[in-house]
């Protein structure tokens, strides 16, 4: 083999070899623990994580009661509650 035909091969082997390069992941270690932060924050926020575990969600609250929220919580979309008037810092009367 000629000079020139080797150093067409070396040269044609090292292009390959830079462009599969160029293929490969750069970051493996920061790829293995991505999201990490976000679920150790998600878990740390977290009050109480047995929550779901509750058998008894509305201890301390009796069925009378809890009737009598729930229709006012309903009727305070039907008739909302007036606004009373503020005087604001400009003078004007609001809330009418």
């Amino acid at each position: 083999m000629s000079t020139t035909t080797l150093s067409l091969r070396l040269a044609a082997l090292l292009a390959t070899t830079s462009l599969l390069t160029a293929c490969a992941s750069t970051t493996p270690q920061l790829d293995a623990v991505f999201g990490d932060a976000v679920r150790e924050a998600r878990t740390a926020q977290t009050l109480n994580p047995k929550a779901s575990e509750n058998t008894d969600p509305v201890l301390g609250i009796d069925g009378k009661a809890g009737a009598s929220a729930q229709q006012r919580y309903q009727e305070s979309f039907q008739a909302p509650p007036r606004t009373f008037e503020i005087i604001n810092i400009g003078g004007a009367i609001t809330g009418q």
